[in-house]
């Protein structure tokens, strides 16, 4: 009697484990369906903003977030099926493979983190001279559609602001057709409007792009950053608690 009494105890633990299995795994999707999330979207609304930034740390950042959203979709099937079919092989690949994740995880949230620190720096080193020296110029359409968006999604005019257009190459070139300033300057944007400059034609006293563009790209990192490392703290505690599991 005691012998059965222990036998249905074993097969208890074991469906309890099987399903705290499936939880940790429903969360780890949850956790990977957030990154990929993240990953996406600061590439697909943000990708025009990229050819402004000399450092390409911001991309890859985003790139490493979808790559370890995609591992986590994957790997959560895995280990359903390692759940299942309880197959201890198959859980240690499981395993390796949310330690792998944890790690990519980690060092996208990292790399985020120290780019924000050097995001200030690197506009004002670089933001005025991409803008006064490559808009409008052959072979920068990239940069040109950029700063037009920049301009206008941030209702700004030049780097620190407007007078920043009169050292421009594209500003002092027949192209301009006398232009004190680019269209996209202009609050409401008409052909040539560019040629007034006066504050209630372009946005002359809202001030520049630097500060709005760095602030903007600030927050993005900060949530790149937090959402890199909080999942893949909490993944790490998971995983802990899985090994401790399959031990036990």
């Amino acid at each position: 009697m005691s012998a059965l009494h222990k036998e249905e105890q074993e097969d208890w633990l074991t469906v309890c484990l099987k399903y705290l299995l499936f939880i940790f795994n429903f969360l780890f999707w949850m956790g990977g369906a957030a990154v990929l999330g993240v990953g996406v979207w600061t590439l697909v609304e943000k990708s025009d903003y990229l050819s402004l930034l000399a450092s390409s740390t911001f991309a890859v950042s985003a790139y490493i977030l979808i790559l370890a959203g995609s591992l986590v979709v994957v790997t959560g099937f895995l280990g359903c099926c390692a759940v299942i079919r309880e197959q201890r092989s198959c859980l240690s690949v499981y395993f390796f493979s949310l330690l792998v994740i944890f790690l990519i995880e980690l060092v996208a949230g990292v790399l985020a983190y120290v780019y924000y620190q050097r995001l200030s720096e690197e506009l004002k080193l670089h933001l005025n001279q991409t803008m006064t020296e490559n808009y409008a110029q052959p072979g920068m359409e990239a940069i040109t559609a950029a700063v037009d968006r920049l301009q206008e999604d941030f209702k700004c005019c030049g780097s620190n602001n407007s007078q920043d257009w009169a050292h421009s190459v594209y500003i002092s070139s027949n192209a301009a057709e006398q232009r004190l300033v680019p269209d996209s300057c202009c609050k409401t944007i008409t052909p040539v409007c560019g040629r007034r400059d006066h504050p209630s034609n372009i946005y002359r006293v809202e001030g520049g792009c630097i500060t709005k563009l760095e602030q903007f790209l600030a927050d993005h990192l900060l949530v790149i950053g937090a959402v890199g490392i909080g999942v893949a703290c909490l993944q790490g505690g998971v995983v802990r608690s899985k090994g401790s599991s399959q031990v036990s």
